[in-house]
């Protein structure tokens, strides 16, 4: 993963790939073990000189990744042979402190802990990129508020909306996901011991839950182990699968607004870029297609780690394993699709010119509704609505724009002035509560803004 592979940074970029490495689990689980006996030492569980002795040793660099990985396919789990090892070495330069070595701890705390301090760092960086992502849909919402394109439904034609209230709703989920993910997307630490009580510690165990708390403050920690109750894993996984969704959605929306026959977008152009093994001319929406890909894994992976959740009494069989990889796998794909979602909006290409001319296609039969509304002051809407699918019927046969069908249909003919009509199918006119709905949410975008630059 360090270098990409075969498939380069397709899947995973390099920075979400560092942050959630081998080594970077090691070191989150040798973190554990030192802020342990600082807690010990702290409550006068251990000897001070014990958890400065372990301390020393809790560097990656120290350890055998691929030897420790050997180990853990015999033992069930990384932390026992990486306890073993931290223990010779603390032995190594202090036999009586290495007696002390994940005293009073089990292997879930270690794995659970040491995997919290690596999601905190990647929650990190999907906030950042989610706010760059913000940043640019908000400005894309400022530009187009008032650039009229077709809205479709079932993808068809349906009636014109702002290419800004489109950017808009873009924007809208990436800021509630911002929102909703500086919550319920923090993992923490934990301790709790063989089977969550801390018994082994006796009577200093509330001292000990109490020191650990505070040591390790700065990268969250609960008083309350969380062994085989599951829900802040399983709601990070969810916030991960919306966020993916929704990117999905947008990256779809993108890709079928710049097919050829369209061509009211385009991602951003470089040399290289979509290109074709077979087609020279071809221009294919990569970043779109990458983006989609990470949606279409990310349901099962959510799936599992709801499924992971049913855990037995006080330690799982199978269901706490199952969330390591996929949780995991979870993170890197919404970090990587985040990337590519920055990259495709901050350099979308906009054709105003192409949008209208998509809006002409039909020769005025996508006002037809706002036409029929106009008539029903008059002739009632069940009656005004027959008479405009009767005209647009005749639209469509003759090809002819349909407001001059209007004008040689017998009960319609007159009916509206020049002047309303011009309106009528001005489709720059036709804007509801857009500006209000684009207004809503670029309010709730910037009282975000406070806290995403973390003056919240």
């Amino acid at each position: 993963m360090a270098d990409g592979g075969l498939h380069g940074e397709l899947f995973c970029d390099r920075e979400m790939a560092a942050l959630l490495a081998d080594r970077a689990a090691l070191q989150g689980m040798l973190d554990f073990e030192a802020a342990l006996a600082r807690a010990e030492a702290e409550a006068g569980v251990i000897p001070v000189a014990a958890a400065d002795a372990i301390a020393t040793q809790c560097r990656a660099d120290f350890y055998d990744i691929a030897e420790i990985g050997r180990a853990a396919t015999l033992a069930g789990n990384p932390a026992i042979p990486l306890v073993k090892a931290l223990t010779q070495r603390v032995a190594a330069i202090d036999v009586e402190a290495a007696r002390w070595v994940h005293y009073g701890a089990t292997s879930q705390d270690v794995i659970d802990s040491g995997q919290a301090q690596q999601y905190r760092a990647a929650q990190d960086l999907i906030l950042a990129r989610s706010e760059r992502l913000a940043h640019a849909l908000a400005a894309l919402a400022r530009e187009h508020r008032r650039t009229p394109v077709i809205g479709r439904t079932f993808l068809q034609h349906a009636v014109p909306i702002s290419f800004g209230l489109k950017a808009a709703n873009w924007l809208g989920p990436i800021v509630s996901f911002h929102d909703d993910f500086m919550i319920c997307g923090q993992s923490a630490h934990q301790l709790g011991g063989a089977a969550g009580s801390l018994a082994a510690l006796g009577d200093r165990a509330e001292a000990v839950s109490e020191a650990f708390a505070r040591v390790t403050a700065s990268v969250g920690a609960v008083r309350v182990p969380w062994h085989t109750e599951r829900r802040r894993p399983a709601r990070i996984a969810a916030e991960l699968g919306l966020l993916l969704g929704h990117l999905g959605k947008m990256a779809q929306d993108i890709a079928l607004m710049a097919q050829t026959e369209i061509g009211e977008l385009a991602e951003p152009d470089a040399p290289g870029k979509g290109g074709s093994s077979a087609m020279p001319h071809k221009r294919n929406p990569v970043l779109c297609t990458l983006i989609l890909t990470a949606a279409k894994r990310a349901p099962g992976l959510v799936a599992t780690m709801l499924a992971a959740m049913p855990q037995e009494h006080e330690r799982a069989m199978g269901g706490w394993h199952a969330e390591w990889p996929t949780l995991r796998e979870l993170f890197i794909i919404a970090g990587s699709a985040l990337n590519q979602a920055v990259a495709l909006i901050e350099g979308l290409q906009v054709f105003p010119e192409q949008m209208q001319y998509n809006l002409d296609l039909t020769n005025g039969l996508i006002m037809a509704e706002r036409v029929s509304l106009a008539l029903a002051a008059t002739l009632g809407r069940g009656e005004a609505h027959h008479l405009l699918e009767q005209a647009s019927r005749d639209c469509l046969a003759s090809g002819r724009h349909l407001r001059d069908v209007l004008a040689d249909h017998p009960q319609l003919a007159g009916r509206l002035s020049a002047e309303e009509l011009d309106d009528l199918f001005d489709p720059t006119s036709y804007r509801g509560a857009t500006d209000a709905i684009i207004d809503r949410i670029l309010v709730l975008y910037e009282e975000e803004r406070d806290y995403m630059s973390g003056n919240g």
